[in-house]
């Protein structure tokens, strides 16, 4: 049997939010920067969706099925999509028509649901899983949580949920001596198959491809299957999970990435020992070696590979728990699709990476990524969004209350006057039947009457 890669790619791009001061609180409730979010949307799926797309048609066309890939796409990078770049939609639909991509499912606004409200997690699972279905017409199999968040409990919700097969990170502190380059298996849902991202491998393209200062540039297809091939020499798979942004956008064009994409499948196909593989089959083509052990969040976030890149911090923590704080009050509002957008929204990962204080090993990314100067301008601007959508939330909740004690003491009088009516409608009915039977009665006594004089 032949060994297997596994190619996947994240697909996202946050809501920003503009800049939102104050004094706005109460007077302005639109949060999002409209503007930067059409141009870099646009701007990056001219550098790297468009381009990327095309190039893996052309590849799965060319090497007749034999290459395969996976995506993540989460809810709201397709919103955007609808709003200012639709073609990228027809372009991923294209790849959906393969039958060699598969669709991932995960958090609707990519969101940390997973680690603060089971309800919230698994409404937005089914709202991206109807999106995927809708957008690009397939039913995902597979999971994958928010930059790779996974527990043993989550895990557990996961499968609860239907999935076979669920992504993760191949985190050092928990595999211990393990090789990442195996199929395990859910301590708390032993039938969860677990993929583990080959972290090494998967950043030497997704962070050190263009870096001329790296040892190992530049990096070509038949060096890196070497490495494949070094790494997983009595192993069965290796995971490849990267942002798709990697080709086009974190690693221009000029740097060659295309170029290495074009080539790598072919030089991998041609050796022999290694064939691609979705994560839906990873899981069928192979047994888990063992249960994973995974007590508290990891994530592919950062060296610590666990949550601190989004709650490690107390800015971040109190931003956290203020806007799930709301959870409760919203789940009382029925029909008010803005306000639960703006909720999704607000619990987009990103809002808390920007908050991010790391300024030693990963503050170089953490930068790369933000649009503020600093944290704590993140923070504030975050803040006062938050603070205008919970007095939002406390008027509907008023309206609602409002309608509910109008309708619940009209409720008596509305039934006085149904049960009038109904009287009303009765004495009619009755005064009717009356008049109905008394020319019945005559007819009868006159019939009679004939009767007696025709006898006679």
């Amino acid at each position: 049997m032949k060994k297997s890669i596994c190619l996947y790619f994240q697909v996202h791009q946050p809501n920003r939010l503009r800049l939102y001061r104050f004094f706005d609180i109460g007077k302005d409730s639109h949060y999002y920067d409209d503007f930067a979010n059409r141009t870099i949307l646009r701007r990056v799926a001219q550098r790297c969706y468009l381009p990327a797309n095309e190039l893996l048609l052309d590849l799965i066309r060319a090497h007749k099925g034999q290459f395969k890939v996976a995506f993540s796409i989460s809810g709201s990078v397709i919103e955007q999509f609808d709003r200012y770049a639709p073609e990228v939609i027809d372009s991923f639909r294209k790849l959906a028509g393969t039958g060699c991509v598969e669709f991932l499912a995960e958090t609707y606004y990519h969101s940390l649901a997973s680690v603060a409200s089971p309800s919230e997690f698994r409404r937005q699972v089914e709202k991206h899983k109807a999106a995927i279905e809708h957008y690009f017409g397939v039913t995902p199999k597979s999971f994958r949580n928010t930059e790779l968040v996974y527990s043993d409990e989550i895990g557990s919700e996961v499968y609860d949920m239907g999935f076979k097969t669920m992504l993760t990170e191949g985190a050092k502190h928990v595999l211990g001596w393990k090789s990442p380059n195996y199929v395990y298996s859910g301590a708390l849902a032993p039938k969860l198959k677990l993929l583990l991202r080959n972290y090494t491998l998967s950043d030497d393209i997704a962070f050190r491809f263009s870096d001329k200062n790296w040892q190992d540039w530049p990096l070509t297809g038949d060096k890196f299957l070497g490495w494949i091939k070094a790494s997983a020499q009595n192993d069965e798979i290796v995971n490849l999970f990267m942002d798709y942004e990697t080709f086009g956008e974190h690693q221009k064009a000029q740097s060659g990435i295309f170029d290495f994409m074009r080539y790598f499948p072919d030089v991998v196909i041609k050796d022999g020992e290694f064939e691609f593989v979705t994560p839906e089959q990873a899981g069928k083509k192979h047994k888990a070696v063992a249960q994973l052990d995974v007590p508290d969040p990891i994530s592919w976030a950062d060296e610590e590979r666990d949550i601190t890149a989004w709650l490690g911090n107390e800015l971040q923590s109190d931003a956290f728990q203020k806007l799930y704080s709301v959870s409760e009050k919203i789940a009382l509002i029925d029909e008010n699709d803005q306000l639960w957008s703006d909720f999704g929204h607000l619990q987009e990962s990103d809002h808390f990476y920007y908050m991010c204080t790391k300024f030693f090993s990963d503050g170089a990314v953490h930068k790369y990524f933000n649009p503020y100067d600093t944290p704590y301008e993140a923070f504030i601007n975050y803040m006062n969004v938050l603070s205008d959508f919970i007095l939002r939330v406390d008027d509907a909740i008023s309206v609602s209350d409002v309608n509910f004690a109008a309708e619940k003491k009209a409720a008596p009088a509305k039934a006085k006057t149904e049960t009038a009516e109904k009287k009303t409608v009765r004495k009619v009915t009755a005064r009717k039947s009356v008049k109905k039977t008394a020319p019945e009665a005559g007819e009868k006594k006159q019939a009679a009457r004939k009767t007696v004089k025709t006898k006679k």
